[in-house]
């Protein structure tokens, strides 16, 4: 591929990658770790491996304007895959490796799949399963070989023959791939991307190359990405940010990926890899600090009261270091000494000694939580987009960090305010269409070329944008004031004990809540203090753990009261769920966001009994098991009033 030479602009993905392969054909592209040791394609491997899959998908008979759907955890041969699509003007459809096979179903139906790459025997097990639903289906293949030597259907494929037909070809035919690179434009779909589907069936969001170079250089420019920087690729492959951040800012820049060994080795992989960039939802960083917390609370006393300290030094001064403003010279040397006893040494338990910035979006991040990471010396970003706008809408620029907003809109990017609040959004990174659904299309971007978010935001006095909830979800009460369910859960969510929050109130006398507790928080919390339980369900019943989200529901309620429009929405009851909410059981969808109305409707008895004044409901639940298997799980569950707030007036 090297051999071709890039007389056009670098507008598409594939003239990118002849670009790097031949300015930086022998630094590292691609790494993973596989059987406890990293394994390093070069970008001239790169080329090469990609040029033997487009050829051999062009023999099989692959053409321009078919789609490919790939399933698997983050590997290099799924990034070059999706390059090999794109050389022969094919689009590459990523799913999520944990769908369910009905769940893949629909996408491979809806996207007219005539060719899929899966990881391994686990991902065609699942296509087996719907075979028979997949009358278009021609050509399954597959990565890893393990366990897949007796299956003998006539269309599975180990991709290494692929691969050998593709030399093979490109033998026979030198010019076929080079022609068919020349004849991409950069207005061709990059990529599709499907919606979670929160609200209805998902839809298959199609991306130029033009959309997703334009965001990837947008963002690079911003944060001076070079070639010389690692990211660590865990995320889902067929959510956009890691489209964006894995394949399109590497694509752009020449810097490496990392694909760990599995998810249970992420934070593992991450510390010997210690990435430059980083990104992960806020949850990720969450999950961090509890782990961080709970070991300093096992530790010894003289290490907990020298955190403790030397924490203290980093909220009072952290990030204005970190943002290069004045600080008072006792504490620029009391944050220099913490450094090396404390911060250092967490940055690089952490794996983040080397970051030099990290990003966080797909939910509201708590302000103490970006405030502690940026404390401790680590550049954490938040960031603003959609699957629609190639995750790429506003950025927080370095020395211009607010805890409350998503930065300012993006370079090449207008953002604005419709009159009943919604953001809308206008530039490059903009969708194409919605595939089949030209419907969907219009509806979705107005008469003066804006996409329409539906997300309710500001701006403040500085021109950065903040999120208040999504648009449709913003309602009122019953008696007229601002109810914004998004906002309030993200303030209970902020807490380590509380995993998932789902409050109800639009057109009602009160907000009342559903909690999903943290596991392993409250188990921490629970054993430190004696409290045996058995499992989920016993351990969410305690009264003991109702007290201590009890406590958590009344410092929200007090900061509601500060709110404004807001102050209204304090949270009048509660109850803890007696399961964890779960994809599995339609109930969040794979990118881990509320299916609100499926929610409100299976569990409407616990509604009920809220707003009618009961003490306690019983349940029963149908769950599913990961192997596959069904049950219930029953219980007798506590609800439980907090103190609220009236508004100008005292405690009630």
């Amino acid at each position: 591929m090297p051999e071709l030479a890039s007389a056009r602009a670098l507008d598409t993905f594939p003239r990118l990658l002849i670009e790097h392969a031949q300015l930086r054909g022998g630094q590292p592209a691609m790494r993973e770790k596989d059987l406890g040791i990293w394994q390093c394609w070069t970008w001239h491997d790169v080329a090469k491996e990609v040029r033997a899959l487009a050829c051999g998908l062009s023999e099989m008979g692959f053409r321009r304007g078919d789609n490919l759907a790939i399933v698997s955890e983050n590997r290099p041969r799924m990034y070059m895959m999706m390059t090999a699509v794109q050389c022969l003007g094919g689009v590459p459809v990523p799913l999520y490796q944990d769908a369910v096979a009905n769940e893949m179903l629909f996408v491979l139906l809806d996207a007219e799949v005539r060719f899929m790459f899966v990881e391994d025997q686990e991902q065609v097990d699942k296509v087996l399963e719907i075979h028979d639903q997949l009358p278009q289906l021609e050509h399954l293949l597959y990565d890893d070989p393990r366990g897949m030597r007796h299956y003998t259907q006539p269309f599975i494929h180990d991709i290494r023959e692929l691969m050998a037909m593709g030399r093979i070809h490109n033998r026979n035919h030198p010019d076929l791939l080079n022609s068919e690179i020349a004849g991409g434009s950069p207005d061709d779909i990059s990529v599709m991307l499907y919606t979670s589907g929160t609200t209805g069936k998902p839809k298959g969001v199609c991306l130029t190359h033009h959309a997703f170079i334009s965001a990837a250089r947008g963002g690079a420019e911003v944060d001076r990405l070079r070639a010389d920087d690692n990211i660590l690729s865990y995320l889902p492959m067929a959510w956009v940010g890691d489209h964006l951040f894995s394949f399109a800012q590497a694509m752009v820049t020449g810097f490496t990926i990392n694909c760990p060994e599995s998810a249970e080795t992420v934070m593992n992989d991450l510390r010997e890899i210690g990435p430059t960039c980083y990104f992960a939802p806020p949850r990720v960083f969450e999950n961090l600090l509890t782990q961080v917390m709970i070991r300093m609370e096992d530790a010894s006393l003289v290490k907990q009261r020298l955190f403790h300290f030397f924490m203290a030094v980093a909220r009072r001064s952290g990030a204005e270091i970190l943002d290069r403003q004045p600080v008072p010279l006792v504490d620029r040397l009391l944050y220099a000494l913490g450094d090396l006893l404390v911060y250092g040494p967490l940055k690089n338990v952490l794996g983040m000694s080397r970051i030099r910035v990290a990003y966080t979006a797909g939910a509201a991040i708590g302000p103490a939580l970006f405030r502690f990471y940026r404390s401790i010396g680590i550049n954490l970003k938040q960031f603003y987009g959609q699957t629609e706008t190639c995750a790429y809408v506003c950025l927080q620029p370095d020395g211009q960090i607010k805890f409350d907003s998503v930065g300012k809109p993006a370079p090449g990017v207008e953002v604005k305010i419709a009159d009943n609040g919604e953001i809308l959004v206008k530039g490059p990174m903009l969708l194409k269409e919605y595939y089949k659904r030209p419907e969907a299309t219009a509806e979705a971007i107005n008469a003066e070329g804006y996409f329409m978010t539906g997300d309710a935001g500001l701006f403040d006095d500085d021109g950065h944008l903040k999120i208040i909830d999504r648009a449709k979800d913003v309602g009122k009460l019953a008696n007229g004031a601002m109810y914004a369910p998004n906002y309030i859960e993200n303030k209970l969510k902020f807490f380590p004990y509380i995993k998932e929050a789902v409050v109800f109130g639009d057109r009602r006398e009160m907000v009342c809540a559903f909690i999903n507790i943290d596991i392993g928080a409250v188990g921490n919390w629970a054993e430190r203090r004696g409290l045996a339980y058995s499992g989920y369900t016993d351990l969410a019943a305690k009264p003991e753990v109702y007290g201590l989200v009890q406590e958590c529901i009344e410092q929200v309620n007090g900061e509601l009261l500060g709110e404004g429009a807001l102050a209204d929405s304090q949270i009048h009851r509660f109850l803890i769920l007696h399961k964890e909410l779960d994809p599995d059981d339609d109930e969040l969808t794979r990118t881990r966001k509320v299916r609100r109305n499926f929610v409100a409707e299976k569990y409407a008895v616990l509604i009920e009994a809220l707003y009618a004044g009961r003490n306690s409901q019983y349940i029963e639940t149908a769950v599913k098991f990961e192997d596959g298997r069904q049950g219930k799980v029953a219980a007798d569950l506590l609800i439980r009033d907090p103190k609220t707030f009236a508004v100008g007036r005292r405690a009630a």
